[in-house]
């Protein structure tokens, strides 16, 4: 059996000196941004398509790879203003919604610790009223019940500090490797 990321992604993005290439075929310049966005030039957003591919051939390719992001333009494309400060308009937006996701992995990781003292909180009472129940004679169907419950309020808190971040660690490290990528105009 063949293990390993090498084969995933080796047929798919063509080497050149060393390199991976994240090949983008443009019609105009103008088309790697979204058309919508009236900001300037040097910080438009990508077209959603555009950035998507990147994203995802970065991530097949892997963050620790060389890499280089080229695009193919017409002629008349390559020397104005807008092709020299391309690279410049790359890096803003992948740092951007590098940041971006940093923001949300923080929100996430505030939202659990504040899930898990709710839980821990539920749980302590789930098991402080467990003592007035057997004192009362409950039975073991409602107190074994009691102790579950309390236990399944952490249920998710603990999935979120176990599990969830990782995802968005990994996002923001790979908008950030992308945003460090050199970019040539063809």
């Amino acid at each position: 059996m063949v293990a390993g990321p090498e084969f995933t992604h080796a047929s798919a993005y063509r080497r050149e000196a060393g390199q991976w290439l994240i090949e983008i075929r443009l019609r105009e310049l103008r088309q790697l941004f979204n058309h919508l966005d009236p900001a300037p030039f040097r910080e438009q957003d990508l077209d959603p398509a555009a950035e998507a591919y990147i994203e995802d051939a970065v991530r097949e390719i892997g963050t620790g790879r060389p890499a280089r992001l080229v695009i193919h333009v017409p002629p008349g494309e390559h020397d104005g203003e807008e092709a020299r400060s391309l690279p410049e308009a790359v890096a803003h937006y992948f740092l951007y919604r590098g940041r971006q996701t940093r923001v949300e992995l923080h929100r996430l990781l505030r939202l659990a610790f504040a899930n898990l003292a709710i839980g821990l909180l539920f749980l302590a009472t789930c098991l402080s009223l467990l003592g007035s129940l057997e004192a009362m004679g409950a039975g073991p169907l409602v107190t074994e019940g009691l102790v579950i419950i309390g236990w399944v309020a952490l249920w998710r808190p603990v999935e979120m500090l176990l599990y969830d971040w990782w995802p968005l660690l990994r996002r923001a490290r790979r908008l950030e490797a992308i945003a460090r990528l050199p970019v040539e105009l063809r």
